[in-house]
């Protein structure tokens, strides 16, 4: 069950409406790293958990992303106030309110008329949000990867969207949201590290002949040593015969047993599509490039 304070997680004081800045900001209410996505990646998980712990981090977790949804879109809101006051009462002139609304060379027009100035469930392009944004797979070990991964990227958009303002106000909120997620990120790493064993993810182990090997298939000026594939951890492989048929076969694919009807089929598919090497005919191309 879910209930609603009115006071906000974190106070929203926004200098002056800036339409440009809140079509912006939009990116993290209705984006792909945003605040909603968040909400609904965790609560799907949580209610799909079984380890009590776990279930209990991520309903946290997801309720608060929404309490972030509201910051954000109250940003939104406010940065678009005045513009849509404007909009809705027609008190400017149309090139002038035009102008105004499109800011710097962005789409806030878009979203003003679209939506009337309220923050609107797309990204910063106008995109719509989609539940393709969740890459929930259902296995604790990767989807807290994923979750880690999620938290890194938009702490990254928040400090885009920090540059980009001189809003005082805009900026101390913004900086309240991306430090939730560098406090989120903490917890599913410590949720991670709770499983043991918890690499690789899943339960089968990988073939034990290839788990540790670096194939390295792009050769030449540039070719770095590291952690990523040091002696130390991997069996690095650079000779081109030796990342071919890895199996130890001869590297080609093929049916071992057919019946008769299916290779009589495939032998005449094969015949009545074979290429006659010998041709040369004449094609629609050479002949619209000829000279008239």
């Amino acid at each position: 069950m879910f209930a609603h304070n009115k006071r906000l997680q974190y106070s929203v004081h926004v200098s002056e409406c800036n339409p440009g800045l809140a079509n912006l900001m939009l990116e993290q209410f209705g984006g792909p790293q945003g605040e909603l996505a968040a909400a609904m990646r965790y609560f799907t998980q949580a209610l799909a958990e079984e380890d009590p712990g776990r279930k209990d981090m991520l309903l946290d977790i997801a309720t608060e992303e929404l309490s972030h949804l509201e910051v954000i879109g109250s940003i939104v809101a406010m940065l678009n106030r005045g513009a849509k006051g404007e909009l809705a009462e027609g008190v400017a002139e149309a090139a002038e309110l035009y102008r105004s609304l499109q800011g710097a060379g962005n789409d806030s027009h878009v979203t003003q008329v679209l939506y009337g100035g309220g923050p609107a469930l797309t990204n910063s392009g106008g995109q719509l949000w989609s539940a393709g944004y969740i890459d929930s797979i259902g296995d604790p070990t990767c989807d807290l990867r994923s979750n880690i991964a999620a938290e890194a990227r938009a702490k990254i958009i928040y400090e885009r969207l920090i540059n980009v303002t001189d809003d005082p106000g805009v900026r101390d909120a913004l900086g309240f949201l991306m430090t939730r997620e560098i406090s989120h990120q903490l917890s599913f790493e410590k949720a991670l590290y709770a499983i043991e064993p918890n690499f690789p993810p899943g339960k089968r182990p990988g073939k034990t002949e290839f788990a540790d090997v670096y194939v390295n298939t792009s050769q030449g000026e540039g070719d770095m040593r590291g952690p990523w594939n040091g002696d130390e951890h991997f069996n690095y492989v650079s000779d081109r015969e030796e990342m071919l048929a890895m199996d130890g076969g001869d590297g080609m694919a093929r049916v071992k047993t057919m019946r008769p009807d299916e290779e009589e089929c495939v032998a005449a598919f094969a015949t009545r599509t074979a290429s006659h090497i010998d041709s040369d005919p004449t094609t629609g191309a050479e002949l619209g490039s000829e000279e008239t």
